[in-house]
């Protein structure tokens, strides 16, 4: 049998015996290529990841269009389970992983607050908005959960491309925000989607929103227990797999760049755009309402509670201000949908990402529009944007002054004494602790508490799961 015969025999067993092989290698080749495209451009901070898989995931989609001649663009077929199951939680522990704790813990209410309360208010938003727009423009016939579904699914942000033009040691407070609610936002959406899941719409009375909102808390606080504990036990293990922390975040890159490429080859499905019920017009006028309800959404939370939040930390010295500028740079940096957003999108409107009703492929044609358009247009802008309102001299001076300004005398006072109690001290002593102790505690709590966990941190959690030490922690 000649070379000709046996790679005709090959090709036939592998197509016939195991169908996937060859898309499955076509893709993980695709797949490479992007890593190496997202290596090359990794300085270079106005194309990220993300539009470098959607970009090759599009070219890659016209040839395989063109090669199946009109048939299909897709390699595989997306399972929205494969993402949920294994996709996912490397995104969000990678992200967690990343977290820098000082700056984080400082700022913990306003990242909660963006993170958790900002979500609900999109999502009221852009759930009520489209309710009240769509029938106008002549797309009926969605559900009451399919309502709320989309206001989970677009009030899922993506943040990278801010992340990558911000300077975390110029502007630590501005970073800290940004990716803080990135890391919160992501986790709030999934599980308040999950939530609207498990609601009977069939009898929907007074209790609906409280019945949420329980579906929520018990959703939440059930993945945060179970967060804490796969993240120490994930801990202790990297403790002594120094190359562990590095393969996380690898596989966070390959699961984001997976489904951003996904969507570059889906964008092409025809099957999509025919099965869908609106015209281009009112695809156009649905993609746009949409887009606008993510802004308005967006604004409703970002400026009020940065105003609020300047407002309970104003005789808090150690707490810088969110001024205007940074202010408008949180809205614009939550205004990019992404991974997250298709994989809810799929999951609400499509099975195994094949739909063949006219509604629900018309959902998820806008749902990857938006993505497309927040990624490539909000995207290319941010970089422009953030330099107009941030001068890179300026931040940097600025952030100078206010690192003087919290390190001047009359900060509270750092000592390594334990609070409370000590059995080797008299009790009026361990009064006036508790007394002092108590009242910092009133006066700055989020400090305080962090202060605290910071002690206990080092003496006990640091030698068990590893991590540097203080001497070793950056300061910013």
């Amino acid at each position: 049998m000649g070379f000709v015969g046996v790679k005709d025999f090959l090709t036939i067993t592998l197509a016939t015996e195991h169908p996937q092989v060859i898309p499955i290698s076509v893709f993980i080749a695709i797949l490479c290529l992007c890593l190496v495209i997202g290596h090359l451009l990794e300085e270079n901070r106005w194309v990220n990841e993300s539009i470098t898989a959607i970009l090759v995931g599009a070219v890659s989609g016209t040839v395989i269009l063109l090669i199946s001649k009109g048939k299909s663009s897709h390699i595989l077929v997306f399972d929205e389970e494969l993402f949920f199951i294994y996709l996912l939680p490397p995104i969000i522990f990678n992200a967690g992983f990343q977290v820098k704790k000082k700056k984080f813990f400082h700022n913990f209410l306003t990242i909660m607050s963006f993170g958790v309360i900002g979500v609900f208010i999109s999502t009221v938003i852009i759930s009520f908005g489209t309710w009240w727009i769509f029938p106008k423009l002549g797309f009926k016939g969605l559900s009451a959960r399919d309502y709320l579904a989309i206001g989970t699914i677009f009030s899922s942000t993506d943040t990278v491309c801010t992340l990558q033009i911000l300077h975390q040691d110029e502007t630590p407070l501005l970073y800290s925000l940004v990716f803080g609610e990135g890391v919160v936002n992501d986790a709030t959406s999934v599980v308040l989607f999950n939530a609207v899941q498990k609601i009977h719409f069939e009898s929907l009375n007074g209790w609906t929103a409280l019945t949420i909102f329980g579906n929520f808390l018990y959703l939440f606080f059930t993945s945060t227990i179970l967060g804490i504990a796969v993240g120490l036990v994930t801990s202790f293990v990297l403790k002594t797999l120094y190359f562990g922390r590095h393969v996380f975040a690898m596989m966070s890159f390959i699961a984001e760049t997976f489904i951003f490429l996904y969507v570059g080859t889906d964008a092409l499905d025809f099957t999509k755009w025919k099965t869908s019920s609106l015209s281009f017009g009112g695809t156009l006028g649905v993609s746009s309402v949409i887009t606008g309800l993510v802004l308005l959404g967006r604004a409703a939370f970002v400026f009020p509670l940065s105003v609020l939040t300047n407002f309970m930390n104003r005789h808090t010295e150690r707490s810088e201000s969110i001024t205007f500028k940074h202010q408008v740079i949180i809205w614009w940096a939550g205004l990019m949908r992404g991974a997250v957003s298709i994989a809810l999108a799929f999951k609400q409107f499509t099975y195994s990402g094949v739909t063949l009703d006219p509604l629900n492929a018309a959902m998820v044609t806008n749902t990857i529009i938006v993505v497309l358009f927040s990624t490539l247009v909000f995207g290319f802008l941010t970089k422009p944007l953030v330099n107009y309102l941030l001068p890179h001299d300026e931040s940097h001076d600025n952030n100078v002054d206010k690192g003087k300004a919290a390190a001047a005398p009359g900060s509270p006072k750092e000592d390594a004494t334990l609070p409370l109690l000590s059995f080797d001290e008299s009790a009026s002593t361990n009064f006036n602790r508790a007394k002092d102790s108590i009242s910092l505690l009133m006066e700055q709590p989020v400090y305080t508490i962090h202060r605290y966990w910071r002690k206990f941190d080092d003496t006990y959690m640091r030698p068990i799961f590893g991590g540097p030490g203080r001497e070793h922690q950056p300061q910013c």
